[in-house]
């Protein structure tokens, strides 16, 4: 695995007992964790159930309703985790990078990285139901921040001057296309995910091989 890859959530823990007064947000956050490591094996938000969050913490089902109303808020709440754990792991992959042009390749590059992982997290966060109800309004942090590494490679000149949130959403859609096709379409012939998104930032955001090194 990569080592900028997100942490996996953290294995099940054994049966527990009442949490000590005070460690409310102790099982808040172990409900949480739960419930992303069975969102990522089911790949369906529709298919997750509270009572089985419960079973997997080691809690009564009405400990998880305690801290979330419906399956609804608490597969928000997972999902609202692991996208910040990935836009952070995905900033600090650029932020090793040599210059602007090798950290925006790092940025898609950990991005596809990340859904080999959790392909069935990648499902939830932008295929599920609940993905089409709800407006996922944090996802949007990720997209401004690519916008912004588009807009350094243009400033540095390793880009020709254009729009970069055009440049960036046209970037996204590429990469998101190609990622859930090997997630739905596991058996066709992929090239190597590095030979593909150095296509894309060459022929999408106007990046040479040569860029990457400057």
């Amino acid at each position: 695995m990569d080592d900028t890859t997100p942490a996996r959530p953290e294995p099940r823990a054994d049966r527990r007992g009442r949490n000590p007064r005070g460690q409310g947000e102790r099982l808040r956050a172990d409900i949480v964790a739960a419930a992303l490591r069975m969102l990522d094996e089911l790949g369906d938000d529709q298919a997750l159930s509270m009572r089985a969050v419960a079973r997997e913490v080691g809690v009564a089902a009405t400990s998880v309703y305690i801290h979330f109303a419906d399956r609804d808020a608490l597969v928000l709440a997972a999902l609202e985790r692991f996208h910040g754990e990935l836009v952070e792991a995905v900033d600090q992959a650029e932020a090793r990078a040599a210059g602007p042009a090798a950290g925006l390749r790092a940025r898609v590059l950990l991005l596809g990285r990340w859904v080999q992982e959790h392909p069935g997290l990648y499902k939830v966060l932008h295929e599920s139901t609940l993905n089409q109800r709800v407006a996922m309004s944090f996802k949007q942090e990720l997209a401004e921040r690519t916008t912004a590494a588009v807009r350094r490679c243009i400033d540095a000149g390793l880009a020709p001057a254009d729009d970069a949130a055009a440049v960036s959403l046209d970037l996204r859609a590429a990469v998101h296309g190609a990622v859930s096709m090997r997630v739905n379409q596991p058996d066709l012939p992929w090239p190597p995910l590095e030979e593909q998104v150095d296509r894309f930032l060459a022929k999408l955001v106007g990046l040479t091989p040569e860029a990457g090194s400057r």
